[in-house]
């Protein structure tokens, strides 16, 4: 039996191919553990509360917290009767598999069932991105966290959220598109002076995954990995009148932890027992190293995830080279923070920052943050991305945007493009709207961190690779440093001016965003300036007053006694 082994690589194994073999025969009719309370009931009858053209709100971020079975029986209806159609979806992350993974929101995204998607980061919704591409989905983006703000607006009788987030980029309407996605649909954005309006369709109804509820039917969150948008989304519903689906993977008795979410707060709450705490665990074999009860050793913990991650394909292959820039991003951010401060982790290359910080013991000198609520700990990547190893404390996202937005000292984040002066492009890949990515969080966190680091590639496609701890670019590619980004997703002037600290971490070395623009301030050994950096980058790039880079740290080159401290902020 699987509660018999300790937890560790083998267990956390078994539990995912023992999830996955559920995804394929899962049942939506599973009766009510407790039938003398009528707001427990099956995930069919929970379907049936949702009515054509429903604002649906789903709290989750990637494969954490999937109301797995009540999607399933959305999709079940559906196909049956045609009913409930027309639907609008609002999440504030990617919640889709990617067309790959079952039991996701991806799941609502059929002709017809799927009208209308709401979210900040698009890439995971392969099925919704299909439709849009053929006219059948109308996308809708948002900010991640000006979002959940929104939301939570929306809960206290409030019908949009007015804020600066956004101004200079492509959300706003006098630089890009705003909200529709390829500018098909409504706009959901709009001027007021220096500021931008955000509003969305009231929600209609709330679904959110719990651990738990009493025979009560009151929701409890102990032993979650996330809290995400679950309450707010649920005011937002109740205050316009709407209804709460609650899907839990366990019934407790009153008094097992503080409520979160009271009785009378909830309208359906779908019992079953192979609900996810996250992908592939279920709550009743819920893994403790994604809580604040954890004991379990963060190294230990993420060797069993990177384990999962690999076997699912979603973890890519790191080079020395990838090693390097990691670890030139991770010093950079030290190098500009005090003991105690905030940091914000992004994905990608980032992610592979993170684990330069973890195994430096950086994240005992500074709390890191995942905007779905995890404060402290560190932060967990690829299949458990949104989730965190031994967390200090669980907030929901919104309370994680307002703690950015109060004193977010660092951000490490990604770029697809970066232009001379500053500008970063990370939600657009093309024109095609099937690629479409969207920003996430990331024009929130850019908004509220005071130093900024964006880890990427020099180039697309070509190769680089380490030769004697040197740097060697053996074949060149498209440069991502150009002369104008495809679409601004951060305003490199506006931060300047906001006198923010902007780097970026490459494989030819870290530059830095000032006045005058991009300038390289630190070069990779084995790099020639002129041939591998500005003849490569279309976008105009500066020297030191003095004509001469220094060099990157051996150490951060190789990772021979690299260490990790925090500077003096």
């Amino acid at each position: 039996m699987i509660p018999a082994l300790p937890w560790g690589r083998v267990r956390l194994l078994a539990q995912v191919l023992r999830a996955t073999a559920t995804w394929r025969c899962h049942d939506t009719g599973y009766p009510s553990p407790v039938p003398e309370n009528p707001r427990f009931m099956t995930a069919r009858a929970a379907a049936a509360l949702v009515r054509d053209g429903d604002v649906v709100a789903v709290s989750g971020l990637g494969a954490n917290q999937r109301a797995s079975i009540v999607f399933w029986a959305l999709r079940e209806a559906f196909a049956a009767t045609g009913h409930p159609r027309g639907l609008t979806l609002v999440n504030l992350g990617g919640h889709g598999g990617r067309g790959l993974a079952s039991g996701t929101l991806e799941e609502l995204g059929r002709r017809g069932l799927c009208r209308r998607l709401v979210t900040g980061h698009f890439e995971t919704y392969r099925a919704m991105l299909d439709l849009a591409a053929m006219g059948e989905c109308e996308l809708q983006c948002i900010p991640q966290g000006t979002l959940a703000l929104l939301i939570d607006a929306l809960g206290r009788g409030e019908e949009s959220w007015l804020t600066a987030t956004g101004t200079g980029t492509f959300i706003d309407p006098r630089v890009g598109t705003g909200s529709p996605v390829a500018g098909v649909g409504e706009q959901l954005v709009s001027v007021e002076g220096d500021r931008l309006r955000y509003r969305m369709p009231p929600i209609d109804v709330a679904i959110f995954n719990a651990p738990a509820a009493d025979r009560a039917g009151n929701i409890y969150v102990r032993r979650c990995a996330m809290i995400g948008e679950t309450a707010e989304i649920a005011r937002a519903a109740r205050r316009n009148g709407g209804r709460v689906i609650a899907n839990v993977g366990l019934v407790v008795e009153p008094g097992y932890d503080a409520v979160y979410l009271p009785a009378d707060m909830i309208d359906a709450i779908v019992y079953h027992p192979d609900t996810e705490q996250a992908a592939g665990i279920f709550h009743r074999w819920h893994w403790p190293a994604l809580t604040t009860e954890s004991t379990t050793p963060i190294v230990e913990a993420r060797a069993a995830a990177d384990l999962v991650s690999r076997l699912s394909g979603v973890t890519p292959i790191r080079s020395p080279v990838d090693d390097a820039v990691a670890r030139l991003a991770a010093a950079t951010v030290a190098e500009h923070v005090a003991p105690g401060a905030y940091v914000n982790i992004g994905t990608g290359i980032p992610e592979h920052a993170c684990r330069k910080m973890i195994d430096a013991g950086f994240h005992e000198q500074v709390r890191l943050l995942v905007e779905s609520g995890p404060i402290g700990g560190a932060p967990a990547g690829g299949v458990y991305f949104g989730a965190a190893f031994s967390p200090q404390r669980i907030v929901s996202s919104v309370e994680m945007f307002r703690l950015c937005y109060e004193r977010l000292d660092a951000a490490c984040l990604g770029a697809l493009e970066v232009d001379g002066v500053g500008n970063v492009n990370v939600s657009r890949r093309s024109d095609d709207v099937r690629d479409y990515v969207g920003p996430g969080g990331f024009i929130d966190l850019t908004a509220a961190a005071r130093t900024i680091v964006f880890a990427c590639d020099w180039m697309r496609g070509g190769a680089i690779r380490f030769e004697h701890d040197l740097v060697r670019i053996e074949r060149r590619g498209a440069p991502k440093f150009v002369a104008r980004v495809r679409e601004i997703t951060f305003d490199g002037r506006r931060a300047v001016a906001a006198g923010k600290h902007v780097f970026y971490a490459t494989p030819v070395g870290l530059f830095r965003l000032g006045v005058e623009g991009l300038e390289l301030v630190r070069v990779m050994p084995g790099i020639d300036v002129r041939r591998d950096v500005l003849d490569v980058a279309t976008a105009p790039i500066r020297m030191p007053a003095s004509g001469s880079v220094p060099l990157v740290a051996f150490a951060i080159v190789t990772g021979e006694g690299f260490t990790l401290r925090p500077g003096v902020g």
